[in-house]
């Protein structure tokens, strides 16, 4: 019985330690100094968005990512004859054509940053408690959800722009090589792959806060995610 009542006291001093206090996470909507699970939740997306962000739109940022890199659309590896093999298989004109779609990724990622931030500021949650007990992605799989393919138009305008800004003559070199694909097909198979290289950057940083919560400085998601244990 003394173990007992010196584990809790324990439990309680590490619960005030970090700023919040317990029926915050019993109680849905219960509110700590004004704070909330809700806020928690918001604010682990918030942070793991602006990390994974400031990643991905850093010069190089999807390129030189083992992970996010973006490659161009698999039908450009299909055979089609002596000119299509020797300019697809250039390796000069495929890193090229690589560093572009790259570029546009950024371009890309940097379009849909603000659209981003403000879809997770305004985003309904109605289970803080489940997303915070979810562990590993559940807040960026709430934020897909929630977002459905408003990302992809977001990320769509700087695609477009930066494939036609960044060394267009690979692009028109690539599709006239390669008919069955048209700059739109080009544009549409970047912004998905951008889109999903987002949604992919924020769900591992979401994974790195959750496993290090202290590293965050943040008494609110702390507390809370020590406490949901995820």
């Amino acid at each position: 019985m003394r173990e007992l009542v010196m584990d809790t006291a324990i439990a309680r001093r590490a619960i005030v330690s970090a700023g919040i206090a317990l029926p915050l996470l019993l109680l849905p909507g219960c509110t700590q100094s004004g704070l909330s699970l809700t806020e928690a939740v918001r604010r682990l997306l918030s942070l793991s968005s602006q990390r994974a962000m400031a990643q991905l739109m850093a010069p190089g940022g999807f390129y030189d990512s083992q992970i996010a890199r973006i490659a161009p659309p698999d039908r450009f590896d299909a055979p089609g004859g002596r000119v299509l093999t020797a300019i697809l298989t250039s390796a000069i004109v495929r890193d090229r054509l690589t560093r572009q779609v790259n570029r546009a990724a950024e371009r890309g990622a940097e379009r849909a940053a603000p659209i981003l931030a403000d879809a997770i500021r305004n985003m309904p949650v109605s289970d803080a408690v489940g997303i915070l007990r979810g562990g590993g992605s559940a807040a960026t799989n709430l934020l897909r959800a929630s977002m459905g393919n408003a990302l992809v138009g977001a990320v769509l305008p700087g695609v477009d722009e930066g494939l036609r800004l960044f060394d267009n003559e690979i692009v028109t070199i690539a599709l006239q090589a390669w008919t069955g694909i048209d700059f739109s097909g080009l544009r549409d198979d970047v912004t998905r792959k951008t889109a999903d290289a987002i949604y992919g950057a924020i769900a591992r940083e979401e994974a790195a806060i959750r496993a290090n919560p202290r590293e965050t400085n943040d008494a609110l998601l702390i507390g809370a995610l020590t406490l949901a244990g995820g």
